[in-house]
């Protein structure tokens, strides 16, 4: 990590730290729907021709591949 980054990191945590949990809790849902929605739109440029049913299947298909069996 470069100087800037470790800097950027820094900024991140004490702006995380000065957060309320209901706070952290809600920005964890808004990125993890941003995240879903980043994923569905790669998903719909890399098979342009798949309907949207079609897509919603490959998207579970490969959460399913990344799911932790482990609990």
């Amino acid at each position: 990590m470069n100087i800037k980054e470790r800097a950027n990191h820094k900024l991140h945590i004490q702006i995380l730290r000065s957060m309320t949990p209901e706070a952290r809790l809600l920005k964890c849902f808004e990125l993890s729907e941003f995240v879903r929605g980043l994923f569905l739109h790669g998903l719909r440029k890399r098979f342009p021709d798949k309907s949207d049913e079609e897509i919603k299947k490959i998207y579970f298909e490969r959460l399913e591949k990344c799911h932790n069996r482990n609990y």
